[in-house]
C-alpha cells in the first residue's frame, strides 16, 4: 500500500465507531426491508437489542396504520430517491408508539448499484413535549390577554406594536392590519394624539416605564378616557428586547370623581342655604313665647329635613312633586289625610330650591288648615293639583293648587307673619312665580303659577325612563 494511501480497514473501523457513538438511531436495510445494522442509539430509542432486530424485516417497528408509508419509502429507494427528513411515528418493543424525524437516503455498491438504505432517525417525544408545553402556555397567555378587561399590546423595543388583544379589536372595531407599528393613532382624538405620541416616544428612546391619560375612540364613535401604561422587558444584560402595555378605561371612574365633586359643591351650597333660612325662621319667630317659639322652630326643621330626605336619587338634583306633598302631609293624622285629595299628580320633577320653598310651603298650609282652617273640623276637606301645561310655541308653565273646602270662615290675617312668608313671598322668589293667597268664604285658597324652564331638572335620561316629565 502506497504511503498516505487510504486504509480500506482503518477507514472502515472509524465509520463503525462514528455509527456507534452517534446519539441518532442509524439502521441500515435491504432493499426488501430486512434490518442489517442497528446502532445502540437505534437500541436505546426502540428498546429492541441489535441481536433481536438484525436480519428481521424493519415492518417490526412500523404501526399497522402506516405500512403503506414504508411501502412507498422502499418504492423510493429502489428508484434512487432520497426520502427527506419527515415525521412519523413508530412502535417500542414495549408496544409504545413514539413519534421520530426519519430521513432515509439509498445504499450503492462500489459499482453504483442501489443495494439498500439507510435510515437516521431522531426521537421527538422530548420537542413534542418541549412544543405542546409552549403551546399550552401559549394558550394560557392568549385566553388571560383575552379575558382582562384591560386593552393589552405588545411593542418591539423600537415601539412597533407587533400585537393587540382581542379587547383592543373589539372596542376600536380595528384589525392589525390597520392598528399595527404606529397605527394606533387612528383611534385617538385629534386634539391628544401629538402629545402622547410625543411621551411615549420619550419612553422608546429612554426605556423608562411610560403612563399617560387620554380618549380611545370606541367603535360606535365615542371617545372614552383610558389610563395607559407600558413596562419594558429586559434580557440578562439589561437591554430592552419588548415592550407590555396596556389601557384601562377609567371614564366612569371620573365622571364618578367629578360627581362627587359636584355633590360636595352642592352639599355646601345646600347647607349655606339651610343655614340662612333656619336663620330667617329664628329671626321671624324671636318674638314668640318660649314654648310657641321652641314648636315653630321644631316642626318648620323637621319640614326641611322632609324635604332632605326625598330629594331625587340621594344626589339632590331635584324631586318629585308627590314626594315633596307626601312628606310634607305625613305630620297630619290619618283622619285628615283621608281628607285631602290629590288630583291625579302630575308626574313633575323639580329642582333642589323649587323643592324646598314648595315643601315649606305646603306644610305650613297643612300646619295651619290643622289649626284653623278645614282640617281643623271634621267636615272638612283639601283638594291639591299640580300641572305642566302650555301649548307647544309656548313656554310650559308650572301651575299648583292648594284649596281648603267646607272648614271654618278664616279671615285674612291683618298682619303677614312668617307663615305668609313661607307661602307667598318665598315662593315667589325661588319659583319666579306668581302667588296668589285668597281667604274664600269656603276656605283659604292658594295658587301658584311660575315658569316651567326655572324648575328644569337637568336629568332628562333619567325622567323619561321613568315616564316622568322633567322640568
Amino acid at each position: 500500500m502506497a504511503e498516505n494511501e487510504p486504509d480500506p480497514d482503518i477507514d472502515a473501523a472509524r465509520f463503525a465507531a462514528i455509527i456507534a457513538s452517534s446519539t441518532d438511531a442509524i439502521i441500515s436495510k435491504s432493499l426488501d426491508g430486512t434490518v442489517q445494522t442497528w446502532n445502540p442509539a437505534a437500541e436505546a430509542l426502540f428498546g429492541w437489542s441489535a441481536a433481536e432486530m438484525v436480519g428481521q424485516s424493519i415492518r417490526r417497528i412500523v404501526p399497522e396504520d402506516r405500512a403503506e408509508e414504508e411501502d412507498r419509502i422502499l418504492a423510493r429507494i429502489r428508484a434512487g430517491h432520497v426520502v427527506p427528513r419527515f415525521t412519523t411515528k413508530r412502535l417500542t418493543k414495549s408496544g409504545e408508539t413514539v413519534p421520530i424525524a426519519v430521513t432515509v437516503s439509498p445504499v450503492r455498491d462500489a459499482s453504483g448499484q442501489i443495494v439498500g438504505a439507510s435510515k437516521i432517525a431522531n426521537d421527538l417525544r422530548e420537542q413534542i413535549e418541549l412544543q405542546s408545553g409552549l403551546r399550552e402556555k401559549t394558550d394560557q397567555f392568549t385566553a388571560l390577554a383575552n379575558n382582562i378587561p384591560q386593552l393589552a399590546w405588545l411593542a418591539d423595543k423600537d415601539g412597533w406594536i407587533y400585537w393587540f388583544n382581542q379587547r383592543w379589536y373589539e372596542f376600536t372595531g380595528t384589525d392589525l392590519e390597520e392598528m399595527q407599528g404606529w397605527g394606533w393613532q387612528k383611534v385617538h382624538h385629534p386634539d391628544h394624539v401629538e402629545r402622547v405620541t410625543n411621551r411615549i416616544q420619550e419612553a422608546w428612546d429612554s426605556g423608562e416605564p411610560w403612563d399617560d391619560t387620554f380618549p380611545l375612540r370606541r367603535a360606535d364613535g365615542e371617545f372614552r378616557w383610558f389610563l395607559s401604561r407600558a413596562n419594558p422587558l429586559r434580557d440578562d444584560e439589561g437591554n430592552v428586547v419588548l415592550w407590555c402595555g396596556t389601557n384601562t378605561d377609567i371614564t366612569d371612574q371620573l365622571e364618578a370623581q367629578n360627581h362627587i365633586k359636584l355633590l360636595m359643591r352642592e352639599v355646601n351650597h345646600r347647607s349655606r342655604n339651610m343655614l340662612a333660612t333656619i336663620r330667617a325662621i329664628l329671626r321671624r319667630s324671636s318674638g314668640l313665647p318660649k314654648d310657641e317659639l321652641v314648636r315653630s322652630l321644631d316642626r318648620r326643621i323637621n319640614a326641611l329635613a322632609s324635604n332632605q330626605e326625598i330629594l331625587d336619587g340621594g344626589d339632590w338634583s331635584g324631586a318629585r312633586v308627590a314626594d315633596i306633598v307626601e312628606a310634607q302631609l305625613r305630620h297630619l293624622g290619618e283622619d285628615m289625610r283621608r281628607r285631602i285629595h290629590i288630583t291625579k299628580p302630575s308626574p313633575v320633577i323639580v329642582r333642589t330650591e323649587a323643592a324646598e320653598a314648595i315643601g315649606l310651603a305646603i306644610h305650613e298650609l297643612a300646619t295651619n288648615a290643622e289649626k284653623y282652617g278645614a282640617l281643623s273640623n271634621d267636615r272638612g276637606r283639601v283638594d291639591i293639583e299640580w300641572e305642566v301645561a302650555g301649548e307647544a310655541a309656548e313656554e310650559p308653565v308650572f301651575r299648583m293648587r292648594w284649596n281648603e273646602i267646607g272648614g271654618p270662615l278664616v279671615p285674612e290675617p291683618s298682619r303677614t307673619g312668617f307663615g305668609s312668608l313661607l307661602i307667598v313671598r318665598n315662593v315667589e322668589q325661588v319659583l319666579a312665580a306668581e302667588v296668589a293667597l285668597n281667604f274664600e268664604a269656603d276656605g283659604l285658597n292658594w295658587q301658584v303659577e311660575a315658569p316651567a324652564g326655572k324648575l328644569t331638572v337637568d336629568r332628562i335620561e333619567r325622567v323619561a325612563a321613568e315616564d316622568y316629565l322633567a322640568i
